[in-house]
């Protein structure tokens, strides 16, 4: 799965991921990568206290998911969800 991926577009899949209001649906959308996935990345390209530290960020919360977030909100033009 990351073989296949750029360096460019792992940085950008390991950004989205860190941004609080960028649900996982969006990197899905853009990157064809489920929630899983995105994990998988983030453990591979991480150190490990990075990615338990953001497990535990991500753990729960409500606007990492679109259907459990009600916010309308501004959207970057990079994001395509």
């Amino acid at each position: 799965m990351s073989d296949e991926l750029t360096v460019r577009e792992i940085d950008r899949i390991i950004e989205m991921a860190w941004e609080d209001r960028t649900p996982f649906e969006a990197i899905e959308f853009q990157f064809g990568l489920k929630e899983n996935d995105v994990r998988e990345v983030m453990r591979t390209h991480l150190k490990r206290s990075s990615f338990e530290l953001w497990r535990k960020r991500v753990k729960g919360r409500k606007t990492k998911h679109k259907k459990t977030s009600p916010a309308n909100r501004f959207r970057s033009q990079n994001q395509k969800l």
